[in-house]
């Protein structure tokens, strides 16, 4: 079996509920791409989580 989130969108580790919901709220108000939301939800992440850094690498498939 499967689980496939509704909105398209997943995030792992320790800031991931921070992170989908930034990037939630981006999708919703912004016209970023995908790979410009996944770099700021994980900035907005890395201000408020102690346990992310702010060392971003991004990798599209």
């Amino acid at each position: 079996d499967l689980i496939e989130p509704d909105d398209g969108l997943i995030a792992l580790g320790s800031g991931g509920p921070l992170a989908l919901a930034a990037a939630r709220a981006l999708i919703v108000h912004s016209s970023l791409d995908a790979r410009s939301i996944a770099v700021e939800a994980m900035k907005i992440t890395a201000a408020i989580d102690i346990y992310t850094n702010d060392n971003i690498s991004v990798e599209v498939l």
